[in-house]
């Protein structure tokens, strides 16, 4: 039976979060599964040079209450990273995205799987909505043959279905997205990249040259600054004499999205993809987020701001609590449903750590594996030097 309900929530501001918005539930006749609309009314959205997007968003129920359960899998996959490196089972650099699951979560349920994603080294959450599974992540992070990159790449490294990385030289992932970008617009396919950095890569010189060579040829491409305050040590505003980070386009049109609204973040991305796919080509986009811990496990993230500033942030501006409050305030799920989902979550994390744990390390003779094509006519490089060859052939 259809039925229809609104309700309207005024709630009190807070830093970085919707002052007001407005919830409406419906029955859709057509798919017969119930939709939520939440109108965003503070400045979620600022456009620059473009019309903004429109204030409100709609989604079925099956995916509201999607985004709130791949969000709590991609904090309590970083949480089991967390303590891996502490019990020394990860070694090496390992960035953690605790604090930013808005961000992947959001992006992704805007995107189709032929789509493609490239980004920096904080890309487990991205990983992982793009499909691999956890007990995958968590074994390349230990560097186990199971693992995304067959334990080879790390926490840095990490690749699945039309995601590239996990990229650890700083911005360089930004002109390899506009490359990407670029197959796809000769290919005319009907699809775009999502070429993410972080606001301290925003000032590398390689991504106002992609921002050239992307527009010159109108490239569906884009470019996704996740703004969270800080390039490793360095607060932005010591770094950037421009934070503004949606302008510097110029001649590219940009958005600034509140990257701690799974919802905004969806709905702007949603935006942007029909503009990129439509011809129109790229656009710049800033994700205003934070993280929670330092920049990787080696930085406790307390010498550079106060820890009254991180408990600021996760009591105001969580992304997973903030969502959880709307979700609860369209009634589209109750707490005990929610809860179930918050203790699947940790089961299912749990389960892929036991799992990778008693994966094992890649066996030494796979250090030649994957380094030149399979083949090769280059006498000694066929992925291997054979055992009687010391060194390399290249007469």
């Amino acid at each position: 039976m259809l039925r229809t309900a609104a309700t309207n929530i005024l709630r009190q501001a807070k830093p970085a979060r919707s002052a007001v918005f407005q919830v409406a539930r419906t029955m859709a006749s057509a798919a017969g599964e119930e939709t939520v609309t939440f109108e965003f009314c503070d400045k979620t959205f600022e456009g620059y040079n473009i019309d903004a997007p429109s204030a409100t968003t709609t989604l079925t129920k099956t995916d509201a209450i999607a985004l709130y359960r791949e969000m709590q899998m991609v904090r309590r996959l970083e949480m089991a990273a967390d303590s891996s490196y502490k019990h020394k089972l990860i070694r090496g650099f390992c960035h953690l995205c605790t604090g930013q699951e808005a961000v992947p979560v959001g992006i992704e349920q805007a995107l189709t799987k032929d789509d493609a994603i490239i980004t920096a080294y904080r890309c487990h959450g991205f990983t992982y909505m793009r499909g691999a599974e956890p007990v995958a992540i968590l074994a390349e992070l230990m560097g186990r043959k199971g693992g995304v990159s067959q334990g080879k790449g790390g926490s840095m490294h990490m690749y699945a279905h039309n995601f590239y990385g996990g990229n650890g030289i700083v911005g360089a992932q930004v002109p390899l997205g506009a490359g990407i970008a670029f197959a796809q617009k000769y290919n005319e396919e009907k699809t775009c990249t999502v070429a993410l950095y972080g606001d301290g890569a925003a000032n590398q010189g390689q991504v106002f040259e992609a921002y050239n060579m992307a527009k010159l040829w109108d490239l569906p491409v884009l470019f996704v600054c996740e703004n969270n305050k800080y390039g490793m040590g360095t607060s932005s505003a010591r770094a950037a004499a421009n934070t503004d980070y949606y302008t510097r386009g110029q001649y590219i049109p940009g958005i600034r999205v509140n990257g701690m609204d799974v919802l905004a973040v969806r709905h702007a991305i949603a935006y942007a993809r029909e503009y990129a796919t439509s011809g129109k080509g790229p656009l710049v986009l800033e994700m205003k987020t934070y993280r929670y811990g330092g920049h990787s496990m080696s930085d406790p993230g307390t010498t550079y701001r106060t820890r009254e500033e991180i408990q600021h942030m996760r009591s105001t501006s969580d992304p997973i609590t903030g969502y959880k409050a709307r979700l609860l305030a369209s009634g589209v799920i109750t707490e005990e449903e929610l809860k179930a989902i918050d203790k699947n979550a940790k089961k299912l994390i749990d389960e892929a750590l036991a799992k990778a744990k008693a994966i094992p390390e890649p066996p030494a003779s796979d250090l030649w594996a994957h380094v030149y094509k399979e083949g090769s006519d280059i006498p000694y490089l066929r992925g291997r030097v054979p055992e009687e060859t010391h060194y390399y052939n290249v007469d």
